[in-house]
């Protein structure tokens, strides 16, 4: 059984930066696209960043952002740990949210897809908050 562990979220102010962890368990595909969602309060869950690999190929990487986290997020993995990263820096309040981590791990989706439904696998959530 596939779990994934999200860490890492907390309180920060305007313009600072925090790293979320996702470590996935029960993987044996070797097949890895995460991806990165939130869901800010009294909306919908949105596509943040996402992330796609094989064990087969260690020099394939693919990477999606949404049009809100260029420049200011980056995704990464740590394939030893089977840890997903998201690095977020310049945060602003409205980054205030929910954040997710998710996980298909059946299939290598090139770019990262963007949808709730292309995933299989969620993580509990961990609560971000910018405040102004």
């Amino acid at each position: 059984q596939v779990q994934l562990v999200e860490s890492g979220g907390g309180l920060v102010q305007a313009g600072g930066s925090l790293s979320l962890s996702c470590a996935a368990s029960g993987v044996t595909s070797g097949t890895y696209t995460m991806g990165w969602f939130r869901q800010p309060p009294g909306k919908e869950r949105e596509f943040v960043a996402g992330i796609s690999w094989s064990d087969a190929n260690p020099y394939f990487l693919s990477t999606y952002y949404s049009d809100s986290a260029k420049g200011r997020f980056t995704v990464s993995r740590d394939n030893a740990k089977n840890t997903v990263y998201l690095q977020m820096n310049g945060l602003r309040p409205e980054d205030t949210a929910v954040y997710f981590c998710a996980a298909d791990v059946l299939r290598l989706r090139v770019p990262p897809p963007l949808t709730t439904d292309d995933y299989d696998y969620w993580g509990q959530g961990t609560q971000v908050t910018v405040s102004s």
